[in-house]
């Protein structure tokens, strides 16, 4: 939904209703994750996307209807491989999508929500998509973590409802997942009936890039692609400024390890932030991965030729880091794309990371066997 959030907040402002699509649950192919979103907006217009294309026109049919009698709809597509073109849904993947009415009736808290996401604060949104009472269809709640606990707002029925919904939402923010969850009709944990889908809004992951230098302007334009929050760092001011790197959200000038180390005491480093070193410089390197190396980053990779490489590890071994922790580090940095210039080096250096989140092997898919999403992995919001 963050790729439409700006469109639907206006509607809400407006005090228009308009219909949301949001896709719930996926399996096989599916071209779009859970918490993919489609707005109708009352003039006929659409914003955003829940497969690409495959399903949409069936999708904007159902949009209309759900904003004119209020009544949510959860809609399931799936058709096999062979069958998939004639239809539209040429991925052969199978999705549900949840169709429901928002504007300020159906969703008061929404404005509010929707500055959490702004402003970075952790919220996740819980709505009942499915329950055998049709009245409990589209019931929701936010939840807001605190120290550990979690406020709420609105309700899904039932105190016992609530609570284990809550529950679960902290574990989803936490690890920042979209999930579908099953409880029993009033919240049971052994049981079916209802089904709640939980869209953990936790602030962007970070990319980390060090080294003001050409490459770093790239990796910091594509990281921004791919939704990162980038802050390039660099201890030479001349070189570390904001005219030279337009696409980082912020360019800092001090030392990495030091920068490094005071943003991981600030808790502003978790297990989705990846760092990129890109100085080759010994006299930079070695202090800032001898703390990179044991923060829980989900990728350090390290730009460098394999006769630095070697000479790196030697100096890090020196410095008292451990095989393990050696054994974190993507160096040299980047897939072997062929890739000569800036930009195709930031390309390779993307994959790589795109690969280590999803379990990718980076092989091309024409030569591979099986699925070609893989789903083991965290997803971005």
């Amino acid at each position: 939904m963050r790729d439409i959030i700006d469109r639907l907040i206006d509607w809400w402002d407006d005090g228009v209703s308009v219909g949301l699509a949001t896709v719930v649950d996926t399996s096989k192919s599916a071209p779009r994750e859970p918490g993919a979103a489609m707005g109708v907006g009352p003039d006929g217009t659409v914003h955003g996307s829940v497969s690409g294309g495959c399903v949409e026109g069936a999708v904007y049919e159902i949009a209309r209807e759900v904003v004119a009698d209020g009544v949510p709809v959860l809609e399931h597509y799936g058709y096999s491989d062979d069958e998939a073109f004639a239809v539209g849904l040429t991925c052969g993947g199978e999705l549900d999508v949840f169709i429901e009415r928002l504007d300020r009736e159906t969703f008061p808290h929404f404005a509010e929500v929707v500055d959490d996401i702004r402003t970075g604060r952790p919220v996740a949104v819980a709505t009942i998509v499915d329950h055998p009472d049709a009245a409990r269809r589209g019931r929701r709640m936010v939840v807001h973590p605190s120290e550990g606990r979690s406020t709420v707002q609105g309700s899904l029925g039932s105190d016992r409802a609530d609570d284990a919904v809550a529950a679960d939402a902290l574990g989803l923010l936490a690890a920042g997942h979209n999930s579908m969850l099953t409880y029993g009709p009033d919240g049971q944990r052994l049981g079916d009936g209802m089904k709640v889908f939980v869209q953990a809004f936790a602030p962007q992951p970070r990319m980390l890039v060090f080294g003001a230098i050409d490459f770093a302007a790239a990796v910091a334009s594509v990281g921004s692609f791919l939704g990162y929050k980038v802050t390039v760092c660099d201890a030479r001011p001349i070189f570390a400024t904001t005219a030279r790197f337009p696409d980082a959200d912020e360019v800092v000038v001090d030392w990495p390890h030091r920068y490094l180390v005071r943003e991981y005491d600030d808790a502003r480093i978790d297990d989705r932030t990846v760092i990129a070193v890109l100085t080759h410089d010994p006299k930079f390197d070695v202090p800032l991965l001898s703390v990179a190396l044991t923060l829980p980053a989900a990728y350090v990779g390290v730009m460098g030729s394999r006769r630095t490489h070697d000479d790196r590890v030697s100096r890090l071994r020196e410095a008292g880091v451990t095989q393990d922790q050696l054994n974190r580090m993507s160096s040299p940095i980047g897939l072997d794309l062929g890739a000569r210039t800036p930009e195709e080096t930031a390309i390779s250096i993307a994959a790589e990371i795109v690969a280590a989140r999803w379990g990718g092997t980076g092989a091309p898919l024409g030569s591979t066997d099986g699925a070609i999403h893989h789903t083991d992995a965290s997803v971005m919001l």
